[in-house]
């Protein structure tokens, strides 16, 4: 009978029940409501479900990200599973080949087409530099704000990359924030954008865009990326990557690399991003007070750089004369093609028949881009 006891006793202590504690539980809860917004709200299901099992694999087994050691007897333990996966996070490989896959989806001839659609995208980073000056208002370092400020830009690959380099403590909670601010666009956006436009301006029918010739798209991948990594060298690993898919696009001779990297390559990086990203979230790192102020600055962020890109629009709406829809502007945040797609949404509702969506691909394309000049403006000054 003691022989019984002692090996049921031992089976529990092996199991996660003896170590498993009241805040990992509510890790556990927080993941299966982010599965329950992916799977049964459709609320970016390719992000949320590998970040939210991450999260969920975490806490109910540590191990998973534990990093190898050395045992007494010399012998190297190996680290768990997603502790392989992280190194990419944190070497900043992941988030730009994730770069790389958004460059060869995405047709920047809307932007090419209409430049002024940069100021736009310009505008959409208010909300970033708001963020930073309220996050060291808080008490966080200055490259930490940096780091916290740039959800604001609703772009997660950006920011994990940011985080790795001036706030790595940080990673867990500011990529949760960035992906969970990302998912929810359709519902955050709206309610903002409606409150600064009137129901005229979303009704303002945009002149059809002028056809873009193929020298032209292969040419602007190539100019920016001098003219960017020349200005900022320490974001060449996400703007190189992102023109150098784009480039694979638009040259039409390299359809099986465009294919690579916009399909297997790039959902096989979000798998591994995500759920290692998920796994930073342990209930020790994760629950505490700094995380509620980074996701209220991420929230904050986002709202202001919404507002900002919409204010522009309206300013733009007057100097042409009623040739611009200020909604196009609330695009200018990175979330591709998302907030394009909002946007459009949101003119609909006024005008059924206006058709935005090209417009705002180009503020949209437009904020990628200012995104990573801002996170290689806080690199060079703080990093």
């Amino acid at each position: 009978m003691d022989y019984l006891l002692n090996t049921l006793y031992d089976l529990y202590q092996a199991s996660g029940f003896a170590s498993i504690t009241y805040k990992n539980i509510i890790m556990i809860v927080v993941a299966c409501i982010l599965l329950y917004l992916a799977i049964k709200k459709d609320y970016e299901p390719l992000l949320l479900i590998p970040i939210a099992f991450g999260m969920l694999l975490v806490n109910l087994f540590p191990g998973i990200m534990a990093k190898p050691y050395y045992n007494e007897s010399g012998n190297l333990v190996p680290g768990g599973l997603l502790h392989y996966f992280y190194i990419g996070d944190e070497y900043g490989i992941f988030p730009a080949l994730i770069f790389l896959g958004v460059g060869a989806l995405t047709d920047f001839g809307p932007l090419i087409a209409n430049p002024s659609s940069f100021l736009l995208g310009a505008a959409a980073q208010f909300g970033i530099y708001v963020a930073f000056f309220m996050a060291t208002l808080l008490g966080f370092s200055e490259g930490a704000a940096a780091a916290i400020s740039i959800i604001g830009g609703a772009d997660g690959p950006t920011s994990i990359f940011l985080a790795t380099k001036l706030a790595p403590e940080m990673l867990g909670p500011i990529a949760v924030a960035a992906y969970s601010y990302m998912a929810l666009v359709p519902i955050i956006q709206p309610p903002v954008m409606k409150l600064l436009t009137t129901e005229e301006e979303r009704k303002i029918r945009m002149e059809q865009l002028r056809p873009v010739s193929k020298m032209e798209k292969i040419i602007f991948p190539i100019v920016v990326t001098i003219v960017v990594v020349l200005l900022l060298p320490d974001v060449a690993p996400l703007v190189g990557m992102l023109m150098l898919g784009n480039l694979f696009r638009e040259s039409g001779v390299v359809r099986q690399l465009t294919e690579v990297s916009s399909n297997a390559l790039m959902y096989i990086i979000v798998i591994m991003l995500g759920t290692s990203v998920g796994a930073t979230t342990s209930a020790e790192t994760f629950l505490n007070i700094n995380t509620i102020k980074i996701v209220i600055l991420g929230l904050i962020a986002f709202v202001f750089g919404t507002a900002g890109g919409i204010i522009f629009g309206k300013i733009m709406c007057k100097v042409t004369k009623g040739k611009i829809n200020p909604l196009i502007g609330s695009a200018g945040v990175s979330a591709v093609p998302m907030a394009a797609r909002v946007s459009q949404k949101v003119g609909a509702e006024a005008d059924p028949t206006n058709y935005l969506l090209m417009h705002a691909m180009g503020p949209n394309v437009a904020g990628v881009i200012g995104t990573a000049v801002a996170a290689g403006v806080f690199l060079s000054v703080f990093g």
